[in-house]
């Protein structure tokens, strides 16, 4: 009988260890005016991975970060409005969730890291290699752009006209089961704003950026295989990855998600041999 019991307390006892490894405990910071959401994860060298417009920790994250979490320790953020994160009395611009970061970053003591972008994401990483570069490590852009003429036509003529509808509802969903639909319009405005006014970047900005660059695309993604390849080609460290599949499938990305590939193991290998080289 007291074996029975031993083994039902130890069975008990695992099965609370496990709920509390797989709870996520967010931390806030007060950064540059706003309450900054942030998550960390495992131990190791820092990797900071930032989310594209529209999007949060979880919806653009959730397939790799537990992988990424083996070997480095994660800081994945929340931008301004976007997710946990709090909203201030201006435009969302790149300039400013790089400085949120950047200021993130020395909050927590963190000299240096490696930063991973996907989407709008990956321009963030664009202006913290341009405006911290004491702050970065290496980049790894995934999905992004520098150019309007990386992406068709139509994709511009969209936020003209934006719809609240075109919005995917996986987004929305994962919004609401944090924010309020007050929250949720803001966020979709604010981003659309953003992208109604992107001028984006000169050649020669990216040719300034020192820190080892990797750029990631699909090959059926909203930017072109050729734009990544001409960008990967201006860092003076560039490096260049073409995986297939669409805009963030290949890291398991919610809007379209295949939990039976196996794309984003591979890309998870890919992005730590990079960053251990």
């Amino acid at each position: 009988m007291r074996t029975i019991k031993l083994l039902i307390f130890n069975i008990i006892l695992m099965m609370a260890t496990n709920t509390l490894q797989g709870q996520t405990t967010g931390n806030y910071a007060n950064v540059n005016g706003i309450k900054m959401y942030y998550e960390i994860h495992g131990e190791g060298s820092p990797l900071v991975l930032i989310h594209g417009g529209g999007s949060t920790i979880k919806t653009n994250f959730s397939r790799v970060l537990p992988l990424f979490a083996k070997t480095h320790k994660v800081i994945a953020v929340e931008l301004q409005a976007h997710g946990h994160t709090g909203d201030r009395d201006a435009p969302e611009t790149f300039i400013q969730d790089a400085d949120d970061v950047a200021q993130l970053l020395s909050q927590l003591n963190i000299p240096k890291a490696d930063i991973l972008g996907f989407s709008n994401g990956g321009q963030t990483c664009l202006e913290l290699g341009l405006r911290h570069p004491d702050k970065v490590r290496k980049l790894i852009i995934a999905s992004a752009f520098y150019k309007r003429d990386a992406v068709p036509a139509g994709f511009w003529k969209g936020f003209e006209n934006p719809k609240f509808s075109d919005m995917p509802q996986v987004y929305k969903d994962e919004y609401l089961k944090i924010g309020t639909q007050e929250g949720l319009m803001n966020m979709f405005n604010k981003d659309v704003q953003r992208m109604l006014t992107f001028k984006g970047w000169t050649d020669d900005q990216l040719r300034s950026i020192q820190s080892p660059t990797l750029v990631v695309i699909g090959d059926r993604d909203l930017p072109t295989p050729e734009h990544a390849a001409a960008m990967s080609r201006l860092f003076p460290h560039g490096r260049l990855a073409i995986l297939p599949g669409t805009h963030g499938s290949y890291m398991g990305e919610a809007f379209t998600p295949k939990p039976e590939s196996k794309i984003p193991d591979l890309f998870v290998a890919m992005v730590n041999e990079f960053l251990a080289e």
